[in-house]
């Protein structure tokens, strides 16, 4: 459990990165298979964790977004982009092979739904 709470901050980052940050197109993305997508939700978030924790107010307020009501959430994020537009570019570039590989490949699966199916999966 302890590994999942940790790394909600960093499934907030991809997320918004991707979802409300925009998406910049990648020469190149994995196939669209559930590995594909599953190795560069990976590395998305991998970096993501690494940049997060390099760049405190970031990681601050994305980690507050992941128990906010959605409105607030964007409200506040998009607040401190705003602020902050190289964070921003940074983590928009960080999911770019995320956002790339969705439009690619039509596939509508966030890293948050992959962690959820393999919660359910142990259950």
């Amino acid at each position: 459990m302890t590994t999942f709470k940790r790394s909600v901050p960093v499934c907030a980052a991809a997320l918004v990165a991707a979802g409300v940050l925009g998406a910049v197109p990648v020469a190149s993305a994995a196939p669209c298979t559930a590995g594909g997508l599953a190795t560069t939700a990976s590395g998305v978030l991998s970096q993501a964790g690494g940049y997060l924790e390099s760049h405190p107010g970031a990681n601050e307020v994305l980690t507050a977004a992941a128990t906010q009501p959605p409105d607030v959430a964007l409200t506040n994020v998009r607040a401190y982009f705003t602020a902050h537009p190289n964070e921003y570019l940074d983590l928009r570039g960080i999911a770019a092979p995320l956002t790339d590989m969705r439009a690619q490949c039509g596939i509508a699966v966030s890293p948050g739904q992959l962690a959820m199916l393999f919660e359910t999966m142990g259950e």
